[in-house]
C-alpha cells in the first residue's frame, strides 16, 4: 500500500445486480410444435387434410405420448379456429393480413391459439412461436412475431370477441359465425337448414368446435359391436347396431389389433347409419344386385358388401379415380364386391340394379369437426359445380336402377342446395316415388318432419349426414 493511500473496505450492503429472470425457452428440440407447424404448412401449401397429414408426420418422426397429444391439439385447434385467429391477429397489425408472409402467418396462428385457447403460459406460447419462426424464416422476423403475439396476449378470447364480433341483435348469424370460428356463409347455410338463428344454430356451430369421439364400425359378419367394445374399451354406439365409440384423443388406430385384423374400420356413426339405410330400404321384387355408385375410399362399400354377403347379394362398386379404386379393393377384399374404375355418370354397367347407393361428392360441411380445415377451404362458388355433378350422378343412378328398386342419396352436408334441392329435382325428372327415410333410422330421435333425414352433431353425435330415398317407377 502506498503512503497516504487508504484501503477501501468492501461494501457488504451492495449486492450484485440480480440476473433478469425471463421466460424459460422451450427445449431446442420441440417436436410437438414443429410437427403442428409443418402440418399447417402442408394444409396451406398443398391443400393437405389434417386427419391424414398429421398422423403421417407423427409416425415418421417418432412423436408419441404427450408430445403427440400436444401436436394434435395445436394442429386441429389452430386449423379449426383459423378464421377467428386471423381476425384477432389482423387487429394487432399495422398492415393488411394479406401482406404477412404465409410461413410467418402460420407461426402467428399457432402462437395465438396457444395464448387464447390453451393453458400454456403466455411467455411459453410467445417464445415457442418466435423460436419456430426464427428456425424456419430467419431472425429478421422474430421481433415482428414477438410484438404481434404480445399484443394478442393483452386480451383473452372473450374480450377480443366483444371487440370484434358483429352486434348479435342486428347480425346474429355474423356474431355466431365469428364466435364459433365459422365462415359467415357456412353459418347461414346451417341456419337455413335448421330453420333457426338462435340457440339451436349456436349449438350446431358449437358442435363443430368440439373434438369428436372416435367411431368404429364392427364389420358385419366378423365381430359384434359388444365384442369390439370389450376389446377396445369403448362404448357400444347408441344408434348403429355395428358402432363403437372411443374417447376423443384416442390417437392413431392404424396399428390397433381390431383394425389390423380387419375386424373393424374407423367410420363415423352417421356414415354407418346411411349405409345401413341403403341396405334396408324396401324394394319390390328381387334383391340381389346392389350398386355403390361413388365408392371411394370404401367405407360404405364395406358396410354394403358385408351386408350383401350375409343376404346373398353382390355389390358393384364404382370409383373413377384409380388410387381411390385401389383403396376400395383393399377395403372390400374377401367380400362379394366388384370394383369398376369408371365415371359414375356413365359407368357402362348393365341397368337393372335392385338398390343403388349414391354417396355423392359434396362440400363436406357436415364433417367440419373431423376436417376442421375444410371450413376455410370451401367457398360458396364451389356449390354450383358440385350440385351439377350431384344431379348428373343422380340421373345415372335412376337410369341404372330397375323399376321397383330404390336409390339412396347421401351427402355429408346440410346445405339445402346439395340436399333437398338437387334430390327433389332429380326425383321430379325421373318420376320416382320418394320414400320416407325416417323409417330406416329406428331409434334415432329428432328426425324432423321427413321424408328426408338430416343428422346433426349436436343432436345425434354424428357427422351431419343427409339421406334421401326414392323408389323408381
Amino acid at each position: 500500500m502506498t503512503p497516504g493511500s487508504r484501503q477501501r473496505k468492501p461494501d457488504r450492503s451492495r449486492r450484485p445486480a440480480p440476473r433478469k429472470e425471463g421466460p424459460r425457452k422451450p427445449p431446442a428440440q420441440d417436436p410437438a410444435r414443429r410437427a403442428a407447424f409443418d402440418a399447417l404448412r402442408a394444409i396451406s401449401e398443398r391443400d393437405a387434410y389434417v386427419n391424414l397429414i398429421l398422423p403421417e408426420l407423427l409416425r415418421k418422426r417418432g412423436v408419441t405420448g404427450r408430445d403427440a397429444a400436444l401436436a394434435t391439439e395445436l394442429t386441429y385447434g389452430t386449423a379449426r379456429a383459423q378464421g377467428l385467429l386471423d381476425e384477432i391477429i389482423a387487429a394487432c397489425l399495422d398492415r393488411p393480413l394479406s401482406k404477412v408472409d404465409k410461413v410467418v402467418l402460420d407461426a402467428l396462428r399457432i402462437g395465438a391459439y396457444q395464448l387464447l385457447r390453451t393453458r400454456i403460459p403466455p411467455h411459453a406460447a410467445v417464445t415457442s412461436a418466435v423460436d419456430l419462426v426464427r428456425e424456419v424464416a430467419g431472425s429478421h422476423v422474430a421481433g415482428f412475431v414477438n410484438a404481434v403475439l404480445r399484443n394478442v396476449a393483452e386480451k383473452d378470447e372473450a374480450a377480443w370477441l366483444d371487440q370484434l364480433a358483429p352486434d348479435p341483435q342486428t347480425d346474429p348469424i355474423g356474431n355466431l359465425a365469428l364466435r364459433t370460428a365459422h365462415p359467415r356463409w357456412v353459418a347461414r347455410s346451417f341456419a337455413e337448414s335448421l330453420g333457426d338463428r338462435g340457440a339451436e344454430l349456436a349449438a350446431a356451430l358449437g358442435a363443430d368446435d368440439a373434438r369428436p369421439a372416435v367411431h368404429l364400425l364392427a364389420r358385419p359378419g366378423e365381430i359384434s359391436a359388444d365384442e369390439l367394445a370389450a376389446i377396445t374399451g369403448g362404448d357400444v354406439a347408441p344408434y348403429s347396431p355395428y358402432g363403437v365409440h372411443l374417447p376423443s384423443g384416442t390417437g392413431d388406430l392404424a396399428d390397433s389389433e381390431p383394425i389390423r385384423e380387419r375386424l373393424a374400420i374407423v367410420q363415423d356413426e352417421g356414415s354407418q347409419l346411411v349405409a345401413i339405410a341403403a341396405a334396408n330400404a324396401p324394394v319390390e321384387g328381387t334383391d340381389q344386385r346392389w350398386l355403390d355408385l361413388c365408392a371411394g375410399p370404401g367405407g360404405k362399400a364395406v358396410v354394403l358388401g358385408s351386408l350383401a354377403a350375409i343376404s346373398g347379394a353382390t355389390l358393384d362398386a364404382v370409383e373413377d379415380l384409380p388410387h381411390r379404386a385401389t383403396l376400395v379393393e383393399q377395403a372390400t377384399d374377401g367380400l362379394p364386391v366388384t370394383v369398376h374404375t369408371v365415371d359414375g355418370r356413365d359407368p357402362g354397367l348393365e341397368p337393372g340394379y335392385d338398390r343403388v347407393l349414391l354417396d355423392a361428392p359434396c362440400s363436406g360441411l357436415g364433417s367440419l369437426r373431423r376436417r376442421p380445415e375444410s371450413r376455410w377451404r370451401r367457398q360458396p362458388s364451389d356449390l354450383p359445380q358440385l350440385t351439377k355433378l350431384q344431379g348428373e350422378l343422380l340421373a345415372s343412378a335412376f337410369r341404372l336402377v330397375r323399376s321397383g328398386g330404390v336409390v339412396t342419396y347421401v351427402v355429408c352436408s346440410p346445405h339445402l342446395a346439395e340436399t333437398e334441392g338437387v334430390f327433389g329435382e332429380a326425383v321430379r325428372r325421373a318420376k320416382a316415388e320418394v320414400v320416407d327415410a325416417r323409417e330406416l333410422f329406428p331409434g334415432v330421435p329428432q328426425l324432423g318432419d321427413g321424408p328426408f333425414v338430416q343428422l346433426w352433431p349436436h343432436r345425434h353425435g354424428t357427422d351431419a349426414m343427409f339421406c334421401a330415398v326414392a323408389r323408381a317407377r
